[in-house]
């Protein structure tokens, strides 16, 4: 029976070490710019273009930003008071109209997106189950009064957790504000 692999280094192909790579983060972690980082990092004694940190950026950015994004949910699990806000808008994508639905957690941070073309009971309880299966299960889900929410959180057996509320749902409205804005400057110009 073959020895199971590990899994290969992602630094593997890059001549400097994984941790002077890690130091990118700065870049992502604060709001610097390229030449910023290469500045910091030249105060430390590492001589790089920031063209190189321009590259690092492209190349491990999605891979700190997924463990940034794992650890926060794992940390997220254990806390007590996680609250889901889930909400639904209607978008033009490549000219068709479509919703959006979206789950937002307590602090304000996007946790999943959903596309779909109906807004049924079959379109939210695919939606709660990739939320579910990336993220666990939170000890509130606040919603508006849609009831595709309802059926579709009884089909769970999570209807217990569900919260309808006039203004409790504003944490969701709010996060939809920035992709309302980009769309309404691309309506612009034609």
């Amino acid at each position: 029976m073959p020895r199971p692999r590990k899994p290969a280094s992602p630094f593997r192909y890059f001549n400097s070490s994984p941790d002077v790579i890690r130091l990118v983060l700065m870049y992502v972690r604060f709001p610097l710019s390229l030449r910023n980082v290469e500045d910091l990092l030249f105060e430390r004694g590492i001589d790089i273009c920031h063209e190189t940190v321009r590259l690092w950026w492209n190349r491990f950015g999605p891979l700190f930003a997924g463990e940034v994004r794992r650890q926060r949910v794992s940390r997220m699990r254990g806390f007590r008071h996680w609250r889901w806000h889930l909400d639904e808008m209607y978008v033009k994508l490549n000219g068709e109209m479509v919703y959006l639905w979206r789950a937002v957690d307590h602090e304000g941070e996007i946790l999943e997106s959903y596309v779909t073309k109906t807004r049924d009971k079959k379109a939210a309880l695919a939606f709660m189950k990739t939320a579910l299966k990336r993220h666990g299960a939170p000890e509130a889900i606040i919603t508006d009064g849609l009831r595709s929410y309802g059926a579709a959180l009884s089909e769970l057996g999570s209807r217990e957790k569900q919260e309808v509320g006039r203004w409790a749902n504003n944490r969701v409205e709010n996060s939809h504000l920035p992709f309302r804005r980009r769309e309404r400057a691309m309506l612009r110009f034609r």
